[in-house]
């Protein structure tokens, strides 16, 4: 499937606060993350998609191959799929969905700028 998304639609786009990747709240909704799914439960669950994903970003890059991008590193997206990230997501997860994360045994960096202070 095609990540290009027409002009007309791009109001629509969101970004998902875990791995800030950007689709529109349709595919989202029909698809879930590519990256997140495991844990965030997007696919037809329009509260989720709602709560998971962010209309306020900023920046874009697009990756072709996170596994040899110095951009995937630099936005810590190694091992995530190819497309269309945000550089910033503004949005704060609620803390069950952080939870399930690290149930998961993934670890939830902020997207959206702040300093993790846990690390170091």
């Amino acid at each position: 499937m095609s990540a290009f998304v027409p002009g007309s639609q791009q109001r629509y786009l969101r970004a998902c606060m875990v791995c800030s990747i950007v689709q529109t709240h349709n595919r989202f909704l029909r698809e879930g993350c590519p990256n997140c799914e495991g844990f965030l439960n997007l696919v037809n669950s329009t509260e989720a998609v709602q709560e998971c994903t962010s209309q306020v970003f900023e920046g874009l890059v697009t990756l072709a191959d996170p596994s040899t991008s110095w951009v995937a590193r630099w936005q810590r997206l190694e091992g995530c799929v190819g497309g269309v990230y945000a550089v910033k997501v503004v949005g704060t997860l609620p803390e069950e969905v952080r939870q399930a994360i690290e149930d998961a045994g993934a670890k939830y960096t902020p997207r959206d700028g702040t300093a993790d202070d846990d690390e170091g």
